[in-house]
């Protein structure tokens, strides 16, 4: 024996709302949870959240009354919710095609002057030779990027910015020197010997 088939939830939302506009009267969600499920077999435990998806569609409305929550639709209700949803789906329908329309214009215009002729190979193909010889015009340039003045003038200010810093080190260095030279007695070949320092060390011209 085959298993009856469950009530879909647009089904559910259905027999609810035909509960609604029978009665015609304002009920308590226990109330709906009972009726629903002996007049239009909507199991009570989906009641409520089939009773709130309408809330949330605007289908059925509710209100707090002292402590109790109650809700209600009414046929009129309804007529109307459904026709502002019309309205709303039919400009949007309309939105969609002027914006369709207006796609259709800019890629028509947009296809213009590019017809596969004769003409359009030959520009493209010249164009593809323009672009082959700058890529080689570039890379022939780039070998001559050493001599380039502002390259040359960059270099000549890091080389000196190079020598002034070595000549200021040698000069600590001396400086160093001469005071455990004076400090300690201790003879400048000896330093030089400890601390791997040249002896032709010199400031750079």
């Amino acid at each position: 024996m085959s298993r009856k088939k469950g009530l879909s939830v647009e089904e559910k939302r259905s027999r609810m709302m035909e509960l609604l506009f029978e009665k015609k009267d304002f009920f308590q969600l226990k109330e709906l949870e009972k009726m629903g499920q002996k007049e239009k077999g909507v199991t009570s435990m989906s009641v409520k959240d089939i009773v709130q998806s309408l809330v949330d569609d605007d289908m059925i409305d509710t209100d707090r009354i002292g402590t109790s929550n109650y809700f209600w639709s009414f046929p009129s209700k309804a007529l109307h919710t459904r026709k502002r949803k019309l309205a709303d789906l039919t400009k949007q329908v309309e939105e969609a095609k002027k914006r369709k329309s207006h796609n259709e214009a800019l890629q028509k215009d947009a296809k213009q002057g590019k017809d596969d002729t004769e003409k359009r190979q030959c520009v493209l193909k010249e164009l593809k030779n323009m672009k082959d010889k700058k890529g080689k015009l570039t890379a022939e340039l780039e070998q001559y990027k050493d001599l380039d003045p502002k390259t040359l003038q960059e270099k000549s200010r890091q080389t000196r910015e190079a020598k002034e810093a070595i000549n200021r080190w040698t000069d600590n260095v001396f400086s160093l020197k001469s005071w455990c030279k004076n400090k300690f007695g201790i003879e400048e070949s000896a330093i030089d010997k400890n601390f791997g320092i040249p002896s032709d060390l010199d400031y750079v011209e």
